[in-house]
């Protein structure tokens, strides 16, 4: 292990403070740690830990706690809040959605809830010869399409029966409460959505949720095809490119599994 004045005698010190800060940064990231628990965390010595703490917190990107240790300072927070707002969802999700389109040859919508609809946001048709309705703008019943589902599967039971009842009265696809409440329990518990039919006559879809760096959902996706070349064998097939995919989006809007 190197002293910072040995990196900076070899010429190597701008870009290793850089990234032993950036270390110390992320180090703090599961909340308050003392400075000899950072130290042993990092390998650095005591006074190498303390020096880079101390320049950040004069930045503010750390703070000091009395008695708890060094946690995530404020300008972290406005530089993530700039960051999210600075990320537009549509232009995030394009190549992964056209990726999703050539692989499966199918059309693929982008959609976020709005209010108590789901709001498509962008669409690339399939290479079939299929006519499917749905348009940039649109605002679909949530719970008779599998974006839809997928939008709600964080949401509770509650909340799914009193739009599925909103949404029969308004004319959905009519389907009875029991199965459909059994079938969001399904999505719910595995991370993906049908559409069986419910929103298009004859047309079936596999969706999923896209999370943000919070963990919540802010969009899903979705593969919409004929029934005749969705039948449930490639359903099931699907959802492991469908599920990928909302998970490369969620990776470039800041989400992680870990």
């Amino acid at each position: 292990m190197t002293s910072m004045a040995e990196d900076q005698k070899n010429g190597t010190g701008g870009s290793q403070t850089l990234l032993r800060g950036l270390d110390v940064i992320e180090a703090c990231a599961d909340g308050p740690i003392q400075l000899a628990a950072l130290a042993d965390k990092l390998g650095l010595t005591r006074s190498t830990t303390h020096r880079l703490a101390n320049a950040l917190i004069d930045r503010r990107y750390l703070a000091s706690v009395p008695r708890r240790g060094y946690t995530l300072g404020p300008e972290l927070l406005k530089l993530g809040f700039l960051a999210q707002r600075q990320t537009d969802v549509v232009q995030t999700a394009r190549p992964h959605l056209e990726e999703l389109a050539k692989l499966s040859g199918d059309t693929v919508h982008l959609g976020v809830l709005d209010h108590d609809r789901a709001l498509y946001l962008d669409k690339i048709a399939g290479q079939r010869r299929i006519d499917i309705r749905s348009r940039i703008g649109d605002r679909h019943p949530l719970t008779s399409t599998g974006l839809g589902k997928a939008l709600l599967i964080d949401d509770k039971p509650l909340r799914w029966l009193a739009l599925f009842e909103q949404d029969q009265a308004a004319g959905a696809f009519p389907i009875e409460r029991d199965l459909w409440l059994e079938r969001m329990k399904t999505y719910a518990a595995s991370g993906h959505a049908f559409d069986l039919e419910e929103n298009e006559d004859a047309i079936r879809c596999v969706a999923a949720p896209v999370r943000d760096s919070s963990g919540r959902i802010v969009a899903a996706i979705s593969v919409s095809s004929a029934a005749q070349y969705m039948d449930d064998e490639r359903i099931q097939a699907l959802v492991v490119d469908v599920r990928q995919t909302a998970e490369a989006i969620a990776r470039d809007l800041g989400w992680s599994d870990r």
